[in-house]
């Protein structure tokens, strides 16, 4: 029924035109569409179900959860502990600027958290510990640019399956 998904962005694109190009040469300089080829925005997942393409990309993940496609995005961030980070999120998590423990949060953040690591932003492991990341994505869920980062997150689980052949 599913067929495997694929990453597609600026190097699969101009692959595709590039072996437009080699099948007719005649298309050298030609747009995207005048090859006959969809149109490329932005990176996004190309799949099919039962024979239908699917492409998910940023804008498709804010119009199903119904969230403008704006707001704030910090990607890449490390648990480094000498991070500018850690105090403005430590403020906002634990009510101090320096790290709490778990059992520490209120209620109403453990709840966000668990909901974030089923649903939003699933994480790996075993750790209570929200990382970096995650805590920062608390600090801003209400500015945040949420379909960014559900998209990030399934563009980052499909190239790890991809290399983990699983």
């Amino acid at each position: 029924m599913f067929r495997r998904s694929n990453l597609f962005g600026n190097q699969a694109a101009k692959l595709e035109e590039d072996q437009k190009v080699l099948i007719d040469p005649s298309l050298e300089g030609k747009s995207r569409q005048e090859m006959g080829l969809e149109p490329f925005v932005d990176t996004e997942i190309r799949s099919s179900v039962m024979g239908v393409p699917v492409f998910i990309n940023q804008e498709t993940i804010a119009y199903v959860i119904g969230r403008a496609f704006e707001g704030n995005f910090k990607d890449g961030l490390d648990n480094n502990k000498k991070s500018p980070w850690n105090e403005v999120v430590n403020e906002t998590m634990f009510t101090s600027k320096k790290k709490g423990s778990y059992s520490s949060l209120s209620m109403e953040k453990k709840m966000m958290l668990k909901i974030q690591n089923e649903n939003l932003l699933p994480k790996g492991g075993g750790s209570d510990q929200p990382s970096l990341e995650h805590r920062v994505f608390l600090h801003f869920f209400l500015k945040a640019n949420v379909p960014k980062y559900i998209f990030k997150h399934m563009v980052k689980t499909l190239k790890e399956s991809q290399t983990n052949n699983r």
